[in-house]
């Protein structure tokens, strides 16, 4: 069989990336540097250094390399614009820009949801390339508008954040809820993460992919049936209004009354009936289990469900921020925009 040998064009395409990429990398470099960091041969390098000059994409620092031996020229990329990351709670909202080397340049917060333009606008040094949002709230995957649940304890509303911030950003709006991205942040491949705290979430991951459902709230299992108090059968949202553990006037959990209680074995009992569904269901290797009273009640809840016919291990989490992947994925999103730019002009 024939081989098709790649076109001039696209080893020239490949090498400027590697040069963008160790830029990222470095922030600074000469060409005899970027050569060693990336494996590719001097003149190939001093070549791609002399296309990326001539287009703008990097830019010469006026800095030159002292001692003995031939001077060399730092390089660096211009300014290469940034990207909005965004958490949306009911503590209020958290605004972060974010450059290309993953610095956090610029951060602001605001005391309620409806307040996320406001909160983006004061981080913004002109328009983001992309953003990149976390919200305590079921989010509809083709949308990216909040979701209103029945019983939702935590009252963010159906909110239209890629409306919100379109003025603001002139690429993609990307909008996940936050257990989805606390799991994306755990070194595991096929697992379910359990969040219990203020609300219940619970995010399956198989294959290295969140699972997100035909409209985006998969993993939403307060309305899931468990044995309550004295065994009886109801959802699981209501077993904390049955002992009283709920916020006034809110379905929202009050953690530190929880957390003070002494339902141990009631609520462990209901948490391992949950865990069953989410077992004989997704077929996880692992369970993670995160959020404020999910780690501290990590061992009863485990023995409770070590009782289960079918059961997994469990696992605290080991990040518990779901802005870290959230960061990270608006990192590679914006790495991927520069690069795409100064390798297509």
């Amino acid at each position: 069989m024939e081989t098709t040998k790649p076109s001039l064009e696209l080893l020239r395409s490949l090498s400027d990336e590697h040069v963008l990429r160790t830029l990222m990398r470095e922030r600074r470099a000469t060409r005899a540097e970027i050569a060693a960091a990336t494996g590719l041969s001097k003149p190939t390098i001093s070549e791609s250094v002399k296309r990326l000059s001539a287009s703008g994409a990097v830019v010469d620092t006026g800095e030159r390399t002292t001692g003995r031996g031939r001077v060399g020229t730092y390089y660096a990329l211009p300014a290469s614009g940034r990207a909005l990351v965004a958490s949306l709670a009911s503590t209020g909202v958290v605004a972060e820009a974010v450059d290309v080397y993953g610095e956090i340049v610029a951060r602001a917060t605001a005391p309620g949801a409806d307040e996320l333009h406001g909160a983006a606008q004061e981080v913004a040094d002109g328009p983001f390339r992309l953003a990149v949002v976390s919200a305590a709230d079921p989010v509809d995957r083709h949308t990216g508008r909040l979701v209103a649940l029945p019983d939702a304890p935590l009252e963010l509303g159906a909110l239209d954040v890629p409306a919100a911030l379109a003025p603001l950003v002139d690429g993609p709006i990307t909008v996940d809820n936050d257990v989805n991205w606390a799991a994306r942040a755990e070194p595991l491949r096929d697992f379910a993460y359990l969040f219990l705290g203020e609300g219940l979430g619970c995010a399956v991951v198989s294959d290295g992919e969140v699972r997100r459902g035909h409209t985006g709230v998969a993993g939403e299992i307060a309305h899931v049936v468990t044995v309550g108090p004295d065994g009886a059968a109801m959802r699981f949202t209501d077993v904390f209004g049955a002992l009283g553990l709920r916020r006034a006037r809110s379905t929202a959990i009050d953690v530190p009354k929880l957390l003070a209680s002494d339902a141990h074995e009631t609520l462990a009992g209901a948490v391992a009936g949950v865990l069953s569904a989410i077992v004989a269901l997704a077929d996880p290797e692992v369970v993670v289990v995160g959020g404020p009273w999910g780690r501290a009640w990590l061992e009863p809840i485990a023995h409770a469900f070590a009782q289960a016919p079918r059961h997994v291990p469990l696992r605290p989490a080991t990040v518990g921020d779901e802005l870290v992947a959230a960061r990270a994925t608006a990192l590679e999103q914006l790495r991927d925009a520069v690069v795409s730019a100064a390798t297509q002009r």
